[in-house]
């Protein structure tokens, strides 16, 4: 743990990201015309996500992604995947069983997982129109980075005019990463983008030990966030 962690709880983080990116949309070099809906990644990303919506009073929904285990070692993410079918892998973990079957079945595996959680969570999410629209894509936090970046090819396809990336933290260096990402993957969409992120302290032990309070969001009380925006 550090000495001060840098936010009390997720909806705090999810009240100063508000904040930032209020600020954000009145820059003149900023075009804030269209429409915005708030992503969140499921189930820690709602409580951050849920002040976002509420301050820009727009639609609150879910992306799903999740981390593909190591077959051998279920601790160990070897890289994301969307409940659509989007696959990221982070391939310097891929040496051990890259010639094998074993990654089309972990990779299954992680996108059976997702469609169980999206399933959860659909039947509370709005009817949006994202074609067009800013799309701000909300955890509470980056580690690895493997789950937003898929997230954000899954974006992709559905035509909006800008996608946001926000988070309260991040390593230092997963930045310049995230920005090479973003740059090769949503050139070919000609999709601009924006990344905000509120801390980015070092060293980074893991993204729980700078919350105060960081416990494990149940399913039913991230689809209360849900409910209320309903």
């Amino acid at each position: 743990m550090t000495d001060a962690p840098l936010f009390r709880d997720r909806i705090q983080a999810g009240e100063k990201l508000a904040a930032l990116i209020q600020t954000e949309l009145m820059l003149p070099e900023v075009d804030s015309t269209p429409s915005k809906i708030v992503y969140a990644l499921p189930r820690g990303g709602l409580p951050v996500a849920s002040p976002i919506a509420n301050s820009l009073q727009c639609p609150l929904t879910v992306l799903v992604a999740k981390k593909i285990s190591h077959p051998n070692n279920p601790e160990l993410a070897i890289g994301a995947v969307t409940a659509s079918g989007e696959v990221l892998w982070m391939q310097q973990k891929l040496f051990s069983f890259q010639a094998s079957g074993l990654r089309e079945q972990a990779s299954k595996a992680a996108i059976e997982k997702a469609r169980s959680l999206e399933a959860q969570f659909l039947p509370f999410c709005p009817q949006v129109n994202p074609k067009g629209a800013i799309l701000i894509l909300v955890d509470d936090g980056i580690a690895t980075g493997m789950t937003i970046a898929v997230a954000v090819k899954a974006l992709a396809q559905l035509a909006p005019a800008q996608i946001w990336l926000v988070a309260p933290l991040a390593p230092p260096t997963m930045l310049p990463w995230l920005q090479d990402w973003c740059d090769s993957v949503l050139r070919e969409f000609k999709i601009s983008y924006r990344i905000l992120v509120l801390a980015t302290p070092e060293p980074f032990v893991s993204v729980s030990s700078f919350y105060s309070k960081f416990p494990q969001v149940a399913t039913f009380e991230a689809l209360d966030y849900l409910k209320v925006k309903s």
